[in-house]
């Protein structure tokens, strides 16, 4: 059973920095592909980021990349999403989702934290 608990969200001035984490408190964590969303107002959710059940491997969209970490550890059953250079435009609800199968696409995702709100200001 893969339960997830976001954390780090807040409200932060443009340029400024976040740190999001997730936490499963289940027992497989490192069988799951670990993977950022975020969905802002009036807007479907859009993938952010995607890491590997290793962590070896990650995926970022082309608005993030350069300016986002997708990174995990195993031993703590975490992920964690470093954002730096935030932008007013990356104002949304971030969830974090595991899957067994790597995708971009939110329906392949079974399990869904309940969301943590980032909010930038310009």
């Amino acid at each position: 059973q893969v339960q997830l608990v976001e954390s780090g969200g807040g409200l932060v001035q443009a340029g400024g920095s976040l740190r999001l984490s997730c936490v499963d408190s289940g027992h497989t964590f490192s069988a799951y592909v670990m993977v950022w969303f975020r969905q802002a107002p009036g807007k479907e959710r859009e993938f952010v980021a995607r890491i590997s059940w290793g962590g070896t491997s990650t995926v970022y969209s082309d608005s993030v990349k350069g300016r986002f970490t997708i990174s995990r550890d195993n031993a703590k059953n975490t992920v964690y999403l470093q954002m730096n250079s935030l932008k007013p435009e990356d104002t949304a609800v971030y969830y974090c989702a595991a899957s067994t199968r790597p995708s971009m696409v939110p329906a392949s995702y079974s399990y869904w934290g309940q969301g943590t709100q980032v909010t930038v200001s310009s």
